[in-house]
């Protein structure tokens, strides 16, 4: 005699939906039995008097913070902007003032050059003590009728030297500045940017800090306050626990929905056929009314009076069942079969060895 099991049902893990939170359930309108996809949204708990206190007085940082960051900006795009024109208004003090000492400079070598020909009257006569004029007056005296040669090199010299540092950017003959008003206020502005730099980062790390608390505390609010649930696995809409509408407690089981992706079968055997299984071992499994035969292996021995271990499945064991003695088989193509669908319930027969006459038993079972 081969072994089989008397009776034998697929059967599938059932997952249980609880509420998050205290609050008013809203089940969406579902018949029974009907597929459900994971992710799928089934029921809505809310607790209406849940207290956001905390996260409106975070939301008001948030917004102060939010408006320091605005001014810390603007101040700084303002500074960047006044240093900007002064950079103008310096450079083209700069060219200008170039500009003046260079034609300053050739007028005074012209001078030098015609001081030197003698092309101005009594200034060549100077520099060499020449005598006085044929009509008898004194020559031109040095303090008068303009620059005599020496002070004019002089000048020449000295207006080389302004030109070139106003080339390199210091200004030499302006008192006791080397530079022009809007360059040293330039200047200044450059440490204020700078300034202004470092309180922009610093706001700007205060509302990111914020920003995070706002964050953290409005998950809290959310997990506080309720929200969906959602399916956590593809499968079918089992059952209903709580009525919709009524106000449920933290924790109270809502929902129940069964996961088709775990499709088992459970069976009872005689003591003789029990005693003879091992785990892991072969066997084949054929439902009532057909032909197909499934390869499966033997996962679980359960023994006698396995009652509790039927806790999460969707199929209960009949009192017959509890008086035999409990095993599980894994069959894999049961969810791979697509056609199948979701079979619980569907029952037939389990064997675990093969005989001849196993076609006959296909035939006529």
């Amino acid at each position: 005699m081969s072994g089989a099991s008397a009776n034998a049902v697929v059967n599938a893990e059932v997952v249980t939906l609880r509420a998050p939170v205290a609050g008013d359930l809203t089940v969406e309108d579902r018949v029974l039995g009907a597929r459900v996809e994971q992710g799928e949204v089934l029921a809505r708990v809310e607790d209406r008097l849940v207290d956001n206190v905390r996260l409106s007085d975070l939301q008001m940082e948030q917004s102060f913070a939010e408006t320091e960051l605005t001014h810390a900006t603007e101040r700084l795009e303002a500074a960047k902007q006044a240093r900007d024109r002064l950079a103008e208004r310096s450079a083209s003090y700069q060219d200008r003032r170039v500009e003046e000492l260079a034609t300053r400079f050739e007028f005074a070598r012209e001078r030098v050059e015609r001081l030197e020909a003698g092309s101005v009257p009594g200034e060549a006569d100077t520099e060499t003590g020449g005598s006085p004029a044929e009509d008898g007056s004194d020559t031109q005296s040095p303090d008068e009728g303009g620059l005599t040669l020496t002070s004019a090199r002089e000048r020449v010299a000295v207006l080389e030297i302004e030109l070139a540092a106003a080339r390199a950017g210091v200004y030499l003959g302006d008192g006791y500045n080397d530079a022009p008003v809007s360059e040293q206020l330039s200047m200044q502005l450059e440490t204020d940017i700078a300034a202004l730099e470092a309180d922009l980062v610093r706001a700007q790390e205060r509302l990111d800090a914020v920003s995070a608390r706002v964050d953290q505390s409005r998950v809290r609010a959310t997990l506080a306050g309720g929200g969906q649930l959602s399916s956590p696995v593809s499968g079918l809409f089992w059952e209903v626990l709580q009525a919709d509408g009524v106000i449920v407690q933290r924790g109270d089981p809502l929902l129940r929905i069964l996961d088709c992706e775990s499709l088992i079968v459970t069976l009872s055997v005689t003591e003789r056929i029990y005693n003879d299984l091992t785990l892991g071992q072969s066997a084949e499994f054929r439902m009532s009314g057909q032909s197909d035969i499934y390869d499966a292996t033997v996962t679980r021995l359960a023994g006698s009076g396995a009652e509790r271990i039927y806790g999460n499945l969707a199929v209960a064991p009949s009192q017959q069942h509890l008086e035999r003695f409990d095993v599980t088989l894994r069959v894999p193509a049961l969810n791979q079969d697509s056609e199948l669908g979701c079979v619980v319930g569907r029952t037939g027969r389990a064997f675990f060895e093969r005989r001849p006459l196993d076609w006959v038993r296909s035939v006529f079972g």
